[in-house]
């Protein structure tokens, strides 16, 4: 009978637990929808608290941490928040190496991470890892949005890295990596059908085309740009800044 009742206390605990991991998750997502990412954040913290082996929930503490640091104006705060991104980040591949989400989310934290680090070789280790974990992504899903936006990104950043990452990347790298404009746009516009929103994808979308000397494509992706939904707390500056582009072009 003791035994019945433990069971039974089991099972009710852990739906309990249930229950609260899917409203913690409306309430983030309720937090993302109003643009309050650090409320959101919270949100996503307390079901890794719960669950620690929540990879949706590490991708997108990971997501938010990143999103953060990269509006963060203050290098500490901007350091603290990219590398608490790669803590989870980290968390949720070495719960599966084989999930997609966690292999991009290695590759997107690992892009910040180069915009934060001052020693060469990790820098260039970064650049190396944005390139490993996009690839590794797109293997188990070829359709995943963001990674292909992430190897995009790559592509087009081999082309126009300047300054001492150049030098970095040159030294350690061996010589400039094989990132071409080619290469950068069919990812970007993979990365377009598979989310038609994604308002970042766009904008460097357009930047590839323009650099690769395309401007109806340029024009296109830019008129498209300025029409699309603001869905997260940068996509009005992303907006703005395609906006300018648009003008510019014109």
């Amino acid at each position: 009978m003791k035994f019945i009742y433990l069971i039974l206390f089991c099972f009710t605990a852990f739906f309990a637990q249930s229950q609260e991991t899917v409203l913690l998750f409306k309430e983030a997502d309720n937090f993302e929808r109003q643009l309050k990412d650090i409320e959101a954040l919270d949100k996503y913290k307390q079901i890794v608290a719960i669950e620690p082996t929540n990879i949706k929930a590490l991708v997108k503490a990971a997501e938010l941490n990143a999103g953060l640091g990269g509006r963060e104006s203050n290098k500490v705060n901007k350091r603290l928040f990219t590398e608490s991104a790669m803590v989870f980040a980290k968390k949720a591949y070495d719960l599966d190496s084989k999930n997609a989400d966690a292999n991009y989310v290695m590759a997107m934290v690992s892009g910040k991470m180069t915009d934060i680090e001052t020693e060469n070789k990790k820098i260039v280790q970064y650049v190396k890892d944005v390139k490993t974990y996009s690839e590794k992504a797109l293997t188990i899903n070829p359709n995943h949005a963001r990674a292909n936006y992430s190897l995009g990104k790559w592509h087009y950043e081999m082309v126009n890295l300047m300054g001492l990452k150049k030098v970095a990347v040159k030294l350690f790298y061996g010589g400039m990596p094989d990132g071409d404009l080619d290469s950068a746009i069919v990812h970007f516009e993979k990365c377009k059908s598979a989310d038609p929103y994604f308002v970042l994808n766009y904008l460097d979308l357009a930047k590839a085309y323009r650099d690769n000397h395309r401007p109806t494509q340029t024009i296109e992706i830019l008129t498209k740009l300025i029409k699309l939904p603001i869905r997260t707390a940068d996509d009005a500056a992303i907006k703005a800044e395609g906006a300018k582009l648009l003008d510019a072009v014109q």
